[in-house]
């Protein structure tokens, strides 16, 4: 690790990944209770991913988590309340209810994209982002990430081809934490870096330790940076390991004891915990005040999460369909003049003009009739006989019936 932060950043990153897993820590309890609705899913050895690379982001730019990176949501300010209603289906969640894990976002404040269930799907949708905010002049970088499993998915390589195409400013991590739920990434693809991939596509990418906050935010700053000043978007392979199952159903039997105890003595929070004890960054009495800090807003978000009731019944037929201004107000924000992204208004006749259809120019070079629909053919002049195209075409056909009629006659025969 590098000394390139000021002293609050240092301390930033090592708060945040403390707050990811007490977070989580917090969720485990709740689901042993029976008060999680579905599915728990732990970050627990990949905090650093998350919190590292959200870090680098600007407040005006845009993220979709996926479900192991609640540690960007709380870089971006959500706060733990908000995680834990949402797990436990309550009233003051931010879907009121209506959604689980952290399927949730906020694109008027925060700008968070919900997360979507098809691995990979995020790719396209955050590079539509992106470009939106370049259209806009917003100056924006979109951010997202996906696991190895997901890397294998059509929608991964048709994405990071749209994004590299349009040289989107957008950054895409790649959280190889070596299992896709109970298949190793040995098993899935036939590489040993995962970031060659972007190699098709013709864009960079980076390979860094997963485990390592600091380098995995220098990595990312470098790369958000690179995408803002208009140089396309960058993959970045963050190696890591994933510590617990695919979920809090999952035992995760199928991990080797040896793997599981080589990735335990490279937690990333020890590490870096060791680190900033090591350049007097931290000391016993900073942990302290950290230690109660995350102690004492973890008591209070529980607490209020606990109390916010459930859902009225009611409230489900309500929301399930937007339908314009009752459903958001959300508008596009314009930060350059308009008029630089509008077409001017055109003296040029258009190509196609013909109502429902249009015209345009044949192989032989003369306009080609057009038939559609209720459209009339168009006697055009042919250009090698002088005459009426739509009578060439006339005779042309009546000429096949006469050739195919014997034809028909002899199959007739044949039966």
């Amino acid at each position: 690790m590098k000394k390139e932060l000021t002293r609050q950043q240092y301390l930033d990153l090592y708060y945040y990944m403390r707050l990811n897993r007490a977070v989580e820590d917090t969720m485990v309890k709740l689901f042993r209770q029976n008060k999680i609705v579905g599915g728990l899913y732990s970050s627990l050895g990949q905090e650093a991913v998350s919190v590292g690379s959200a870090y680098a982001l600007e407040k005006k730019d845009w993220l979709a988590p996926m479900i192991r990176n609640i540690g960007a949501l709380l870089v971006k300010g959500v706060p733990p309340r908000d995680i834990f209603m949402q797990h436990m289906a309550k009233y003051d969640s931010p879907t009121k209810g209506k959604d689980g894990t952290s399927h949730f976002g906020d694109l008027d404040n925060l700008h968070i994209v919900s997360p979507i269930s098809m691995l990979g799907d995020l790719i396209p949708v955050m590079t539509g982002v992106a470009m939106a905010g370049r259209y806009l002049g917003q100056k924006i970088v979109a951010m997202t990430w996906i696991g190895d499993g997901g890397s294998s998915t059509g929608v991964f390589h048709e994405g990071l081809n749209f994004a590299a195409t349009q040289k989107a400013p957008f950054v895409l991590i790649l959280e190889n934490n070596l299992w896709a739920y109970s298949t190793p990434v040995r098993r899935q693809v036939p590489l040993e870096n995962l970031a060659d991939r972007a190699k098709a596509y013709g864009i960079d990418s980076y390979i860094v330790d997963g485990n390592d906050v600091v380098a995995m935010y220098s990595t990312a700053k470098e790369a958000v940076t690179r995408a803002r000043a208009g140089e396309g978007p960058i993959l970045i392979e963050a190696k890591t390991f994933r510590r617990l199952g695919h979920a809090q159903h999952d035992p995760a039997e199928y991990v080797p004891k040896e793997m599981r105890a080589h990735w335990e003595a490279r937690d990333p929070i020890a590490l870096y915990e060791k680190y900033l004890t090591s350049e007097k960054l931290l000391d016993a009495k900073s942990k302290k005040e950290i230690d109660e800090k995350l102690e004492t807003l973890l008591a209070a978000e529980r607490e209020f999460a606990e109390n916010s009731p459930m859902p009225p019944a009611e409230l489900a037929e309500e929301g399930v369909y937007c339908t314009g201004d009752d459903c958001h107000k959300i508008r596009a924000k314009w930060e350059r003049p308009v008029a630089e992204v509008t077409p001017p208004k055109s003296s040029v006749e258009a190509v196609w003009t013909v109502p429902g259809f249009g015209r345009g120019k044949g192989s032989g070079g003369a306009n080609a009739p057009i038939h559609f629909g209720d459209t009339p053919a168009e006697a055009e002049e042919s250009a090698t006989e002088g005459k009426p195209a739509a009578k060439i075409a006339v005779k042309a056909a009546a000429k096949k019936t006469v050739e195919a009629a014997p034809a028909r006659a002899s199959r007739k025969a044949r039966r």
